[in-house]
């Protein structure tokens, strides 16, 4: 199937009419013999890009002490402390206007009851809840990693789409990156890719390309 996805990527790429922004690369997948009516058959997992997003990730770490100026220095987009925490409690236009401008969070652990309280209704309808790290945790490994991160989710319909790279990326990096989202299936899936119906990629703005 690789050559079928690295055609299709090409393809799509070469179809996509100049933009005056970075177009992302994204993969659609539609599973049969799926029934998405059983929770156990819904997938919302996250999926580490080998070559990672081709697009920049904004991530908010929620800190304290120490682990605070650890995720500023190792370049998280933003730090929220204790105390902003806790303003953000009080005004729901700013924690609404954060839970969209950022793709990731991490909170430290013992912060996380004032995160699901302050946080939570902002962030869980989003499906942006923090990970929780100790507050030992090393900041630069976990920024760098979500860094190419991608989530994953089935829910309604036994569809996924996922961003799988940028427009700027080399067609066998992005293949590599859909190769790692098929993984998905396979771990999740009792016929793992063999569930797939169909296949298609496509850019943000450029026409929908058939893989299978």
């Amino acid at each position: 199937m690789k050559q079928e996805i690295l055609e299709a990527v090409k393809k799509a790429k070469d179809e996509s009419k100049p933009r005056n922004f970075t177009q992302s690369v994204d993969v659609v997948i539609n599973i049969k013999d799926l029934d998405v009516k059983k929770p156990e058959n819904r997938i919302d997992e996250e999926v580490f890009l080998p070559k990672g997003r081709g697009k920049e990730v904004k991530i908010a770490f929620i800190a304290d002490g120490e682990l605070a100026v650890q995720a500023k220095n190792a370049g998280a987009d933003l730090v929220i402390t204790k105390s902003e925490l806790e303003d953000m409690g009080k005004n729901r236009k700013d924690a609404k206007k954060i839970a969209n401008q950022y793709n990731f969070f991490v909170a430290q652990a013992d912060l996380m009851p004032l995160v699901g309280r302050f946080l939570g209704p902002v962030l869980g309808p989003r499906k942006k809840m923090p990970k929780p790290v100790p507050a030992s945790a090393k900041p630069d490994p976990i920024l760098e990693r979500l860094k190419s991160t991608v989530k994953i989710r089935i829910k309604d319909q036994p569809v996924i789409q996922a961003m799988v790279g940028s427009h700027e990326m080399d067609d066998e990096m992005i293949a590599e990156n859909i190769e790692a989202v098929l993984g998905i299936l396979d771990r999740n899936l009792e016929k793992g890719r063999n569930q797939i119906k169909s296949m298609y990629v496509k850019t943000s703005m450029g026409p929908v390309v058939k893989v299978i």
